[in-house]
């Protein structure tokens, strides 16, 4: 079972904030009129029962002391910035496993939590834009690639070149790449310099490992997106192009790494950009 945890957010923030407001408009009042009641009825003198009638539930008093934080984590998750964690290598040497990243919810357009319905157009995913996006296979999956293909392209992929509308993407040589921690299976790669658009980032290949070659064509509204280790992702290539209603944001910077397999913490990874 997958953990929903925007709709619980949703739910706990319409479930504290309702409870809140029944009680200011509905039980509250009827509270302070009882004891009232009792203090003009002669029984001011037992303030322990006063008080035990107007005193607030405490189920009340955790709605109010909870629903601004909840209704503040909802508002920044679901249009302004939204942590993910990086699972796999597919997106190295960009980013590597463990890399804690945070992806702006506003880039692509502004959408309404749990319904991903979008209500404000703002912009479109540029080519080379490292993008999260709900899986088409299992839209319950977040998966996390490179924007390679924008609608009308037409992509090609021979001999670890990427061909846009039948130029090539420029690569230049950029050495071997060594690799630590959950990367460190991927030492021995061919690092290459690639030119997507304004965009120049990493990529490995490994040269000897044949792949899925081919040429795609892209729809009206779709993006084809490439993992940055072009012979250790699950992208575009396989199952296709991911639709425009699918994308959740684009990355934008690295606030934290902690590789189990390395032993913690990389404080040089802190604060880096995506590119």
């Amino acid at each position: 079972m997958t953990f929903d945890f925007p709709t619980l957010l949703v739910g706990a923030t319409l479930f504290t904030g309702g409870a809140w407001a029944l009680d200011a408009l509905l039980l509250a009042p009827r509270r302070r009129r009882q004891a009232t009641a009792l203090v003009a009825g002669g029984k001011a003198e037992d303030s322990a029962e006063v008080m035990s009638v107007a005193r607030e539930p405490t189920l009340i008093e955790y709605c109010k002391s909870f629903f601004p934080v909840i209704l503040a984590v909802l508002l920044l998750r679901s249009f302004l910035v939204e942590p993910f964690r990086i699972p796999s290598g597919s997106m190295m040497p960009t980013l590597l496993v463990g890399d804690f990243i945070l992806v702006n919810k506003f880039a692509y357009g502004i959408r309404l939590p749990v319904l991903d319905t979008k209500v404000i157009e703002i912009g479109e995913p540029k080519r080379g834009d490292v993008v999260v996006f709900r899986y088409p296979k299992d839209p319950s999956v977040d998966y996390i690639k490179r924007v390679v293909g924008l609608p009308g392209d037409r992509i090609g992929y021979y001999n670890k070149v990427v061909y846009i509308n039948g130029t090539a993407a420029g690569q230049v040589p950029a050495g071997v790449y060594i690799g630590n921690g959950s990367g460190v299976t991927m030492s021995g790669a061919s690092m290459r310099q690639e030119q997507l658009g304004d965009v120049r980032h990493d990529i490995l290949v490994l040269p000897h490992t044949p792949g899925l070659e081919g040429e795609f064509v892209v729809g009206e509204n779709e993006y084809f997106v490439m993992g940055d280790n072009r012979d250790n992702s699950n992208d575009s290539r396989y199952w296709g192009t991911v639709p425009e209603g699918n994308l959740v944001g684009k990355a934008f910077r690295i606030w934290m790494n902690w590789d189990t397999a390395s032993g913690g913490v990389d404080l040089e990874r802190i604060g880096d950009r995506i590119q």
